[in-house]
């Protein structure tokens, strides 16, 4: 059975009208929009919705992807982007990059004093009592959301602040049925969310799986190289695979850790979420620290 026909079959039926929600989430295509555009973050889910939809699986076609670069990404995921604007995947609209700046420049100069550092990231904040909490995440609004929400603006050829119609855009967001809880609607009128991934029932392994049939490189999670969601997982990939991202990391850790004396944050900062400076945290699994073998003895040698 060819690939793509199975993803076909596993989809769930297509509604026989599109249902928009309100605040701007629709199932299915959005009737009468006058613009269709793919978030790009040029890792898996969003490089396997350019693809299939390249293969003529997902649809109407995208009028365009838009990457919004902050500054910060790994090597890799600037090289997958390259990849897919090369020419040789034969990607049937073109991907557009926009910047609000460098978030990674945005977050030295806070550290030295120097701004407030209002973009940024989510960082793990430990009160003088010890307790671990968590700062608002700013970085997606301000590096992401906004930047992106201004290109679809003049692609429409709407200025700042000009009314524009409802549901005039489509934005396809790469969020499979693994991070469903991610899948919100859009806070615009003007632009509806849609989720191509969650209509077709497809998690994220199944993009890995359909990006790898079709011979395509299999890219790695988009995020800052900085980023507090991390895993301990992604983290050690970074350290034994990504060295140079793993050292600004490091750097960026450290750099953040009394960025408080120069604002209203009460607390030091950290980027692991255990409060711990990143190159001390213990990031071994737990096979290699010893309790794989312990489990495995506790469950089978009858004592």
């Amino acid at each position: 059975m060819p690939a793509e026909r199975e993803f076909e079959l596993a989809a769930p039926p297509a509604p026989k009208r599109t249902r928009v929600r309100r605040g701007g989430w629709s199932w299915g295509p959005v009737e009468g929009a006058k613009l269709r555009v793919l978030s790009l973050g040029a890792g898996v889910q969003s490089t396997t919705l350019a693809l299939m939809a390249a293969h003529g699986l997902i649809g109407p076609m995208p009028d365009c992807a838009i990457f919004a670069d902050t500054g910060a990404e790994p090597a890799p995921v600037y090289d997958q982007l390259a990849w897919l604007q090369s020419g040789q995947l034969g990607l049937p609209f073109p991907i557009h990059v926009v910047s609000a700046g460098s978030i990674k420049r945005e977050i030295i100069d806070a550290a030295a004093g120097l701004n407030g550092a209002s973009g940024r990231p989510p960082f793990f904040v430990k009160s003088g009592k010890g307790r671990l909490g968590q700062i608002n995440r700013q970085c997606t609004q301000d590096y992401k959301i906004d930047p992106i929400r201004k290109k679809q603006r003049d692609l429409l050829g709407f200025r700042p602040r000009q009314r524009i119609p409802d549901a005039q855009v489509e934005v396809w967001i790469g969020i499979s049925t693994d991070e469903t809880v991610r899948a919100g609607s859009s806070w615009d009128n003007w632009s509806v969310n849609r989720y191509p991934l969650l209509e077709k029932g497809m998690s994220r392994t199944d993009c890995e799986r359909w990006l790898s049939i079709h011979g395509y490189p299999v890219p790695m999670k988009s995020a800052c190289t900085f980023c507090p969601y991390r895993t301990d997982r992604e983290w050690r990939h970074m350290r034994d695979h990504d060295p140079e991202a793993w050292k600004e990391a490091v750097a960026i850790d450290a750099m953040v850790r009394d960025m408080h004396r120069h604002g209203k944050i009460r607390g030091e900062l950290f980027v692991h979420r255990s409060g711990v400076p990143l190159d001390e945290v213990d990031l071994r699994t737990d096979e290699e620290a010893g309790q794989g073998l312990l489990m495995v003895c506790e469950a089978g040698c009858g004592l």
